[in-house]
């Protein structure tokens, strides 16, 4: 089987390499030649996934109707900010009844829709599917054990994606909230921010705890507002994803809200990180979907003015723990 894979950053990668150790014949596209060649003869993204090594059955291509003619499956992991652009160059090229399942997580700032909306938008002849939950592209390219969510407008679709993915090392189960899935995969990566500021500032596992639980029932408001299913926030793509992006390293909005919390500014953590960081265009999308929607989501705005209002994140933590005293709900 061939698959393409739009998109040669971390996840994208290690999404190759997955499918790859599969036996698939994986065609990985990147946005410029000058990438294409580089990982054509290094073999691997030193940048961002240095040491994991390509198969041999994974071509580096830059020739996006080359990539996707014939593919059984198209595996979109691009930046939320190149969504758009990337799904109407697709457009071009893709044949009625294509798969395309994608794994970015985040929303399109502009218009606050989810990435799947805009892939369907501009490509209404494709079969549209997603994945998240919690998968560091640095651990799912060496094999650890790692479990995801997928889910489709169509059923079908979505077993589809799921018996492709999996191995004895990467288990997708399947589910029918594509946009609880999408807005527990985007969101978190605002609270990860916050816990990032926490660790930073100094505070402890209490406040991290909190900040995770707290956020949770945040985004699961918003989603329930929005349509989406409360039990999808329980699961992989909400609890899962919440509790690796918030605790570990290996994330980039975690890392990225360490530097906020150490005082750095915005375009110095961004310089340093030196990656995508969605929570930043994220905590835009979210404040604007909490107001529109009329959604208590004090988390995400105090992350909203830390970002761009320009308030410390130690009076940002005392807005939040002043607040009025009330029962514990969601």
């Amino acid at each position: 089987m061939k698959i393409a894979v739009i998109g040669s950053g971390s996840w994208g990668c290690a999404a190759a390499i997955l499918l790859a150790n599969k036996g698939y014949s994986v065609f990985l596209w990147s946005w410029k030649q000058e990438e294409t060649d580089r990982l054509q003869r290094d073999r691997e993204n030193k940048d961002v996934l240095p040491g994991k090594h390509f198969p041999s059955n994974i071509v580096c291509s830059h020739d996006m109707r080359l990539c996707i003619e014939n593919a059984e499956l198209i595996v979109t992991v691009v930046p939320s900010i190149a969504t758009r652009g990337t799904a109407k160059q697709l457009a071009k090229f893709v044949k009625d009844g294509q798969i395309l399942v994608n794994l970015s997580k985040g929303l399109e700032e502009s218009t606050l829709m989810t990435l799947s909306a805009v892939y369907k938008e501009e490509i209404p002849n494709a079969k549209i599917a997603v994945m998240s939950g919690p998968s560091h592209a640095e651990e799912v390219s060496i094999g650890l054990p790692t479990v995801n969510v997928t889910a489709s407008y169509d059923d079908g679709v979505a077993e589809f994606v799921q018996s492709t993915f999996s191995t004895e090392n990467f288990r997708v189960y399947t589910a029918d909230d594509i946009l609880g899935i999408e807005l527990g995969g985007a969101i978190k990566n605002v609270i990860a921010l916050c816990a990032g500021i926490s660790d930073g500032i100094g505070y402890g596992d209490n406040t991290r705890a909190a900040l995770i639980t707290r956020g949770n029932a945040e985004i699961q408001r918003l989603g329930v507002a929005m349509g989406a299913k409360a039990e999808t926030f329980a699961g992989l793509s909400g609890i899962g994803d919440l509790i690796v992006t918030c605790t570990s390293m290996h994330s980039r909005n975690h890392r990225a809200g360490m530097l906020l919390g150490e005082g750095y500014s915005l375009s110095e953590t961004l310089e340093k990180v030196h990656m995508v960081v969605e929570g930043v265009n994220t905590a835009k999308a979210a404040y604007a979907l909490s107001q529109k929607f009329g959604v208590d989501m004090p988390i995400t705005h105090q992350a909203y003015k830390i970002l761009f209002g320009g308030i410390n994140p130690k009076d940002a933590v005392k807005s939040l723990m002043l607040r009025d005293l009330k029962p514990e709900k969601n």
